[in-house]
């Protein structure tokens, strides 16, 4: 007789602002007005109910295509000013919606002729030199590739001269050459404990290029499968942010039209690529990567793990706060193209606010933030760790116990190398002849060892081991031993110590 398996339901709670779902079966919908949505693999499931008051959500990311997201749940997440994101692993955005905002036909008409107005080589030159300049900094900086970054800034430097989109192309493929030629070698780090089970072409970053298929698509390996995903993030912002301005996010300007791609998201992501960039790296030299995070296809391609991509994701705000000011960019150049009579108003600055802040003449306020920082893992076992160590305690001790053991072996071997014994030699010689000069009448006759025992050796403590090892002439190690009371110092030194701790005549200080 069969019996059914227990589920285990877990509660879904936004993370910085971003919920995402995966598996099979997702459901997303609304019920007395609030959003449920339930997701998972097998018979583990989550479970979330959202009002419409202080819910926190501002993008519902869909990893997948099973399961179903009700028309009504998509009103819900317009109205809350939220947005919805379907993407696969592989890097693709399969559908975006956001707030419907009205646009102005004058606007998309202005985008429309824009080759004609000469306002498509104004966006591109903007677009590209800040491209050009983060990855110059990012090249210099992390990369630590002055070769790189002195060819991006020769090719940032002719961009203004650029009297062409196409002439515009050519030296951003220039600088793409040589700023991915930077990151070739880049290691990628996991715990020791997964190397076993982690593929060879994993561990290094060689090009961007997949040689499944001569394109950044199909990654072999985790580095470029986490750009795809991080990518394809910033093309779902920058689909949103345009088309709130009223824009056709089809209709590119340095981008060719395509059929299965939005040309003008594709050119207002091309400046914060960088940045993406900047927390990619960032990440992989400060942390290991989970081998569990990643899953290798019968092809040979790279394919993220669901809960991984839960991590990636909540990175959506950051990427969409730093496409805003790029989009209105955009939207203020073409609308500065239009021809005719005195425009009555400029474009809606809806992402920025920007206009709202000049009637009040308020200050102007940085869209910049920061996206949330990676877990740390233990290098040795994969075990999670706080911020700031490299190992959890059980690896750190172990560590230092084989590196005690070592240092122990190698300070063992060098005390008996050729140079030390005839150092410890010399030593000897010189200690033996200041043995042989010395002379019993030296030291008076009160000054016996009962007395160095009761008077001065319980009291070397107050000496340190360096003054002590300096004014007699002996090592750090015999100083230890006289210190201890585990040797007792030859009669000669017996004066010194005294004077040392202020002891003279008859044992009167």
């Amino acid at each position: 007789m069969a019996t059914k398996t227990s589920q285990v339901v877990t509660s879904v709670v936004p993370r910085c602002g971003v919920v995402t779902l995966f598996g099979y079966g997702v459901k997303v919908r609304v019920d007395r007005g609030h959003l449920t949505f339930e997701d998972g693999i097998g018979a583990a499931r989550r479970e979330a109910r959202l009002p419409r008051i202080r819910h926190g959500l501002r993008r519902l990311v869909v990893i997948g295509s099973d399961g179903f997201v009700s028309l009504e749940a998509l009103r819900w997440l317009a109205d809350q000013n939220a947005a919805f994101i379907m993407l696969d692993r592989e890097g693709s955005v399969l559908a975006t919606t956001g707030p419907v905002r009205s646009s102005d036909a004058r606007l998309r008409r202005a985008q429309a002729l824009a080759h004609q107005s000469g306002a498509s080589l104004q966006i591109a030159r903007e677009l590209i030199s800040k491209k050009l300049e983060g990855q110059e900094k990012l090249a210099s900086g992390i990369l630590n590739n002055a070769t790189a970054a002195e060819s991006i800034a020769r090719v940032r430097e002719a961009i203004p001269r650029a009297e062409t989109i196409d002439a515009i192309r050519v030296l951003e493929s220039r600088g793409a050459y040589a700023y991915w030629g930077a990151w070739n070698n880049l290691p990628i780090n996991f715990p020791k404990a997964d190397l076993r089970r982690v593929p060879d072409h994993w561990r290094t970053f060689r090009n961007r290029v997949s040689p499944l298929t001569g394109s950044p698509r199909l990654a072999a390996n985790p580095l470029n499968a986490m750009l795809n995903y991080l990518y394809a993030l910033l093309e779902s912002e920058a689909r949103l942010a345009v088309a709130a301005l009223g824009l056709d996010p089809g209709l590119g300007v340095l981008h060719a039209d395509a059929v299965s791609r939005d040309s003008l998201a594709c050119d207002v992501m091309e400046p914060v690529r960088p940045m993406v960039d900047t927390y990619l790296l960032n990440w992989v030299n400060r942390e290991v990567l989970r081998r569990e995070w990643f899953f290798e296809q019968r092809d040979g391609s790279c394919r993220l793990m669901a809960e991984f991509c839960v991590q990636l994701s909540r990175t959506a705000p950051t990427w969409s706060a730093a496409l805003a000011p790029f989009a209105e960019l955009v939207s203020h150049t073409l609308w500065s193209a239009l021809n005719g009579p005195a425009r009555p108003r400029r474009p809606a600055t809806r992402l920025t606010q920007l206009h709202r802040r000049e009637v009040r003449d308020a200050p102007l306020i940085s869209q910049s933030m920061s996206p949330p920082r990676p877990q740390s893992f233990c290098k040795q076992c994969g075990a999670v760790i706080g911020r700031g160590r490299s190992y959890c305690t059980t690896c750190s001790n172990n560590l230092n116990t084989a590196g005690l053991i070592k240092a122990a072996q190698l300070g063992r071997v060098a005390s008996h190398s050729d140079q030390a014994e005839v150092r410890r030699a010399e030593t000897q010689r010189q200690h033996a002849a200041a043995k042989s000069s010395w002379r019993t009448s030296e030291l008076p006759s009160w000054f016996t060892k009962d007395f160095f025992m009761l008077e001065i050796q319980s009291k070397l403590k107050g000496i340190t081991l360096s003054v002590m090892a300096a004014k007699l002439g002996i090592s750090l190690a015999y100083a230890v031993d006289i210190r201890s009371s585990r040797r007792v110092p030859h009669p000669r030194h017996w004066q010194t110590l005294a004077r040392l701790l202020g002891i003279s005549g008859n044992g009167s200080d």
